[in-house]
């Protein structure tokens, strides 16, 4: 996993981010049945490239590379990647 979305994204699930991906790694997107429901957005371990185009995009700052998730929020490094599962 090369980046991970935190607690920010919960509520507000801009898709900026989404929009920028080269490999369409960040789900669920607007167009899919689950965004709705989905407290925030997640994205693919399996998937990312590593790239960071997400990052700059988010407006709440909740996109964070794998090793520099603020230990308040390293659960959400499981919960990525659980989404996927």
């Amino acid at each position: 996993m090369a980046f991970v979305i935190a607690e920010p994204c919960i509520g507000t699930k801009d898709t900026a981010c989404v929009n920028v991906c080269p490999v369409d790694c960040i789900h669920p997107r607007k167009d899919e049945d689950a965004f709705e429901g989905a407290e925030q957005l997640y994205i693919d371990p399996d998937t990312c490239i590593d790239c960071g185009a997400c990052v700059p995009e988010c407006p709440v700052t909740a996109i964070f590379p794998l090793d520099d998730v603020p230990e308040e929020w390293r659960s959400y490094i499981d919960k990525n990647a659980n989404y996927f599962k």
